[in-house]
């Protein structure tokens, strides 16, 4: 038990003076929002709202793209020189690679331990929620080896054949009163490189902590509909 506890200090005296590199995934043809990673959104394109997010942030160091775009690519150079940029290999090309094997193919090229995966989707998620989870993540490392941002539900929800999944329907308690559900909302993954190869190459470890982030920062964008609201949203939250 001493090892472990003085293993754990060790490990989190490493993070405090940790390099965290960011990874964002994009694919240049999307099936619901055509050109969706490039499309304008608020006068720049999508992805480069979040990337700009990423740059902003106090314990982000570099930014890594993963894309299988020339054109995604060419715009990064010219937007983001400092962008480092992977051209995706044959074999993850295509909508059903799991992201877990483009994020072991990342690693495979990069050095340092740390890792930030977001996505160019999430355009509403902010800088400061961004490193209020690392610097929680920080206090909580001898704890946790990995964070995932999730969105927190207190309503009645049910299963496809009508069973309840979180409350008796014989007892009609206030929504506020029932027990939370938390989505994972894809905004981001915080884990290192010890933790991704310990979980069987997964972003979310063995011990994995749920973050907490506003409803509204979780808005992704899957759906047309989608993008019209973010970008409304973004343009009057600016105001």
């Amino acid at each position: 038990m001493v090892e472990i506890q003085e293993n754990l200090v060790e490990y989190g005296k490493q993070f405090q003076k940790m390099i965290i590199t960011a990874l964002m995934p994009m694919k240049g043809v999307s099936e619901r929002v055509p050109n969706k990673n490039m499309r304008s959104f608020g006068g720049v394109p999508l992805y480069a709202v979040m990337m700009e997010k990423l740059a902003a942030s106090k314990y982000v160091d570099r930014i890594c793209v993963n894309t299988d775009s020339e054109i995604i690519g060419a715009d990064i150079a010219t937007r983001f020189p400092e962008v480092l940029v992977h051209k995706r290999p044959v074999e993850l090309l295509g909508h059903d690679v799991p992201m877990n094997h483009i994020i072991g193919y990342d690693l495979s090229k990069l050095e340092g331990e740390w890792f930030l995966q977001t996505h160019s989707t999430n355009p509403l998620l902010t800088t400061q929620t961004l490193d209020q989870a690392i610097e929680t993540f920080m206090e909580k490392v001898d704890l946790f080896d990995s964070v995932f941002s999730v969105s927190r539900f207190q309503t009645r929800l049910y299963w496809q054949d009508g069973r309840a999944v979180n409350h008796d329907p014989a007892v009609l308690l206030k929504t506020q009163d029932l027990p939370p559900i938390y989505e994972e909302n894809s905004c981001f993954y915080l884990f290192s490189r010890h933790s991704f190869a310990a979980a069987g190459q997964k972003r979310i470890g063995n011990k994995p902590w749920m973050f907490e982030i506003p409803r509204l920062e979780a808005i992704d964008i899957d759906e047309p509909e989608d993008f019209v609201l973010a970008e409304f949203m973004h343009q009057f939250t600016k105001q």
